[in-house]
């Protein structure tokens, strides 16, 4: 898979109104030059060496290209302010206005350039009252965190530990299955938990920081992405933006990738060749999805679960999609989301966990209705040196419930009942012992 860089080095400064220095005002006339005659190398020629190290000519290339392709032609370029030594610029494309940051070395080579979502003084009130409706809550040291790439934009929350002195560690939430948003909840599916949000509040009294985000096309998270055109690996490129650009942030001393349900095989996928420190895996599946769908459907009545299986075994035997499906089958295999089932039930998580080389924390709880125990004692067979966590009356959603099946129902939409403090614990331990 890909990955989308649109970032040089990354800065991530305020800055404050000054009259605009001569030499970045050459140097950013001439980028803009240089970007709309399509001349990449000459762009190459401005950037400091250890910039041209980290992204050679070739790369910066095709990287120019895809911002032509993206953003059309760079039509003007406004000064917003400077601040040690790195200036803000309005920068307005054909397709688009974004923030631009740029430093320059004592050579006025460029040292670091950074394009972002541009957020005018007007916008602040708009922003600070978008805080309440994404329940982000500043007085937790929360605060709205985005990443933009070619088919849309990424949003979600950053949890940062109260007075950080220093580095901390960072945990990516990768949500469940389904239009799961950044909190845990999914309104289609009935779920109501705040599972996500509230641990991370836990593990930031822990001194540990989190991100959590809304799913593509789930809540403040935008896409040109249509749901017969949605792919497991187009959640795993969402992860990998996210986990490349905090990895830039020199806020954080590591980066833990915590995958939930289906977002355990997507944080499989988006971290083997990425620079990630630790995985974790809670209620995730080791078989691949088409044994899953067949084992979960026989829940349903007789004469949904059988079409169902059909179709599933279809798509997974034969790779064909099926049209025609009958409207009571909508809500689980309808022709639109078939071939995302269809990419899911590629993978095998019991291989895909064998391809990380990083310490791997395996959690699973024994009264989860969707994934059993054996779960997750087929991927710590599958990769011996993980720490395998089973947390006893932990369900599907993290939270402490009977195997009595309507009582466990119950806790899907209580968003006050806590999540289960052995999870929260072991997670702290885990981290705390990384190198």
């Amino acid at each position: 898979m890909k990955k989308l860089l649109l970032v040089f080095i990354v800065i991530a400064v305020n800055a404050h109104a000054q009259s605009e220095p001569k030499n970045y005002k050459v140097a950013i006339t001439r980028f803009q030059q240089y970007y709309n005659l399509n001349q990449p190398d000459s762009i190459f020629n401005m950037f400091a060496p250890e910039v041209r190290t980290a992204l050679p000519e070739d790369k910066n290339q095709v990287m120019i290209n895809q911002l032509q392709s993206q953003l059309g032609r760079l039509q003007q370029i406004s000064f917003v302010g400077i601040d040690k030594n790195i200036a803000t610029y309005k920068v307005s494309f054909t397709k688009s206005v974004l923030a631009m940051k740029v430093s320059l070395n004592d050579k006025d080579q460029m040292g670091g350039l950074l394009f972002d979502n541009y957020t005018s003084p007007s916008d602040a009130a708009k922003a600070a009252e978008a805080l309440k409706l994404l329940n982000v809550d500043p007085s937790l040291g929360e605060s709205a965190y985005t990443v933009k790439g070619f088919s849309g934009t990424i949003a979600g929350t950053l949890t940062m530990p109260a007075n950080a002195a220093a580095k901390v560690p960072l945990v990516l939430i990768i949500a469940g299955a389904g239009p799961t948003d950044r909190n845990g909840n999914n309104a289609k599916q009935g779920l109501n938990t705040n599972a996500y949000k509230q641990l991370a509040e836990a593990l930031s009294k822990s001194g540990i920081a989190s991100l959590r985000y809304d799913k593509r096309m789930v809540g403040e998270s935008t896409s040109s992405t249509k749901e017969d055109q949605l792919r497991i690996e187009d959640y795993a490129e969402d992860a990998m933006s996210l986990i490349n650009k905090l990895h830039d942030d020199t806020r954080f001393s590591k980066i833990i990738v915590f995958g939930h349900n289906e977002g355990s095989l997507v944080g499989m996928l988006a971290s083997a060749e990425n620079p990630v420190s630790a995985f974790i895996s809670v209620g995730g599946a080791a078989q691949p999805a088409y044994y899953l769908l067949k084992d979960q459907v026989k829940a349903l009545p007789d004469y949904i679960s059988t079409r169902f299986g059909n179709i599933v075994d279809s798509l997974a035997r034969k790779g064909k999609l099926q049209p025609d499906v009958d409207a009571s089958l909508y809500p689980y295999v309808r022709p639109s989301i078939q071939p995302f089932l269809l990419s899911w039930m590629r993978y095998a998580p019991l291989r895909e966990i064998k391809k990380l080389k990083m310490p791997i924390l395996i959690v699973q709880g024994t009264t989860d209705l969707q994934i059993k125990t054996e779960e997750a004692d087929k991927l710590k067979k599958a990769k011996t040196e993980a720490t395998l966590l089973i947390i006893p009356n932990m369900n599907h959603v993290l939270k402490d419930a009977p195997a009595d099946k309507d009582k466990n129902l119950a806790t899907y939409s209580q968003p006050d009942l806590p999540i289960k403090p052995e999870l929260v614990t072991g997670v702290v331990d885990f981290i705390n012992k990384l190198k």
